[in-house]
């Protein structure tokens, strides 16, 4: 599981740079009132993220609770790919912020591969949630989960404001 959780906390690193650098500081999304939809697709895949990073921190998905976990993995893809085409419908993207849109895709991607035999094994287990602790990994993926929830928090109340 330590690979999959480094890979995820890679993950989390690329995306607080594209959420800082790119979404606030060079682009300013929520103050441009033609990004409100897309602030609100970030704000939905910003909740996934904190129960991702909050939740794998410290607990196995096990027996049929793999489900919903399953569910908020494949609802970050579809966000994604919905957010893609509402850049692209809204905005320009800089070259810089498309790349690193790709390589957080590529990376999500490991992620799930690395996941994917660890869930394959919790999926035979009873149903449940079993704690456990990867040290350092552990406390990164919280701190994570706590950004990523604020974050998700300020889009979400940005696209409400854009929306008036």
């Amino acid at each position: 599981m330590t690979g999959a959780l480094s890979v995820l906390v890679l993950l989390g690193a690329l995306g607080a740079f594209d959420t800082l650098y790119y979404h606030e500081w060079k682009l300013r999304l929520p103050a441009n009132p033609a990004a409100r939809g897309e602030l609100r697709l970030h704000a939905w895949r910003d909740f996934a993220y904190t129960i991702v990073f909050g939740s794998l921190a410290w607990i196995t998905w096990n027996g049929g609770w793999l489900l919903p976990l399953a569910a908020i993995l494949l609802l970050e893809i579809w966000v994604t790919l919905t957010d893609f085409i509402e850049e692209d419908r809204t905005r320009r993207l800089p070259p810089g912020e498309r790349v690193m849109h790709a390589l957080m895709g590529i990376v999500y991607g490991v992620f799930l591969t690395l996941l994917y035999p660890h869930a394959a094994r919790w999926a035979k287990l009873d149903s449940g949630f079993s704690l456990t602790n990867h040290g350092n990994l552990s406390w990164i993926l919280t701190v994570f989960a706590a950004g990523v929830f604020v974050s998700g928090v300020r889009d979400l109340a940005a696209s409400r404001r854009l929306a008036r």
